[in-house]
């Protein structure tokens, strides 16, 4: 699966710093992915629900580091663009 398209929207939440839609191969789309700044740099956070004893439970999630280092990078990458226009 390709990402074809990322739409990042800013947000100034404490540590959030956007929102993210990605869509795979123009035909299946990931909405609610967060971009987070923490002491040791930015990060993307899988959509998630919160369980009922209060912890979360990510809904989707890569299954592999590759694939998440790229989803990661690419949707940090368009945040940095954005901010920067």
């Amino acid at each position: 699966m390709k990402i074809t398209e990322i739409k990042v929207y800013p947000a100034k939440e404490g540590k959030l710093r956007a929102y993210a839609t990605m869509v795979f191969d123009n035909c299946f789309i990931v909405r609610d992915l967060k971009v987070i700044q923490s002491d040791k740099g930015m990060f993307v956070s899988m959509p998630s629900r919160r369980k009922k004893d209060g912890s979360f439970k990510d809904i989707v999630h890569p299954l592999n580091s590759d694939t998440r280092k790229e989803i990661e990078e690419k949707i940090i990458d368009e945040y940095k663009k954005l901010i920067t226009e």
